[in-house]
């Protein structure tokens, strides 16, 4: 089977019409993504929408774009895969050597003392951690209960930027900064790109205040990223370790479509072999196939199912 170039085009056309609606007011469109009214206020900054656009990968070169791929917009979600890109980082290093310790053994921190929450826990989102975060409650992405980390799977925004602060004091610096030297900037992204925490959301190393950054973008923040520069991140050999990204992408045993903060195969008619960063309801996505060296980022857009269906219906796997 050959690269069916035209019918790639035609599938970034359609997604380019497939625009998110209700995007212009980004405060009430935040408001509507917290099902909890008392937890509605925004504490991070807040990027305004451009309109959908995206770019599509294979074998590293760019074989089609829409919109203003160019622009950063807000990541949500996505930003917990790059959450996983950092950490990482952190296990390359010899930071994180055995993500099964508790967080607690390697780094001091209040919310933390005392639990068996392991690295692993917090990066496959069964860390079952209760407590309040810059002024929010773990409880708002679910259930309130007392399980025993290990014991079931939620996906959890305070509980990710509990990771996110348990990061920053492993690195003893902000994550942001850690990205820039170790990941995009080796990988030649622009310089438009940011990561934002909120305004409350900073802690002390030593005798410095550190801003602590979100891994999503409930109460504002996160990653704000182009298309362009969002497409670049794609675990790879050469970025991370094998090691890490097998780690990365193994199935957690209470939700097999999920990693370390990476979905898998997350859609029903697309092929198995897919990875994928995925935001705000996959209005934000960005999907890997190693198997077809394909990656596709779309942001702002609406039916990312059917893009990723029909792209890699045109691409062909690797021989």
């Amino acid at each position: 089977m050959a690269l069916d170039l035209p019918a790639v085009h035609a599938a970034a056309a359609a997604q380019a019409e497939r625009v998110t609606p209700g995007i212009g007011d980004m405060n009430a469109y935040l408001a509507s993504q917290v099902k909890e009214r008392s937890h509605r206020e925004v504490l991070g900054p807040l990027l305004p929408a451009s309109g959908a656009s995206g770019v599509i990968l294979h074998r590293g070169e760019r074989i089609a774009a829409w919109g203003d791929p160019e622009t950063p917009e807000m990541a949500f979600s996505v930003t917990k895969s790059v959450v996983s890109i950092v950490a990482g980082v952190a296990f390359d290093q010899g930071l994180l050597p055995d993500p099964h310790r508790p967080v607690a053994d390697t780094v001091d921190l209040p919310e933390l003392a005392g639990t068996s929450v392991t690295w692993h826990h917090l990066l496959q989102q069964t860390s079952e951690w209760n407590g309040y975060l810059w002024g929010k409650p773990s409880w708002l992405d679910g259930p309130r209960r007392d399980g025993t980390p290990g014991s079931a799977w939620e996906y959890n925004d305070v509980r990710v930027n509990l990771l996110c602060l348990a990061l920053t004091h492993l690195f003893a610096r902000s994550l942001p900064s850690v990205l820039d030297e170790h990941v995009l900037g080796p990988l030649g992204a622009s310089d438009t790109w940011s990561w934002h925490g909120y305004r409350n959301s900073l802690t002390t190393i030593g005798d410095e205040t550190v801003p602590v950054v979100s891994g999503g973008a409930h109460w504002g923040g996160g990653l704000w990223i182009s298309a362009a520069d969002l497409a670049l991140l794609c675990p790879r050999d050469g970025l991370l370790s094998e090691s890490w990204i097998e780690r990365s992408w193994t199935p957690c045993p209470l939700k097999p479509d999920y990693g370390y903060l990476w979905w898998l195969n997350p859609f029903p008619s697309t092929p198995s072999t897919g990875r994928a960063a995925r935001g705000n309801a996959d209005q934000h996505m960005l999907w890997v196939d190693p198997s077809r060296d394909l990656v596709i980022v779309s942001r702002w857009g609406r039916g990312v199912e059917e893009l990723v269906r029909a792209v890699s219906e045109a691409v062909p796997v690797v021989g």
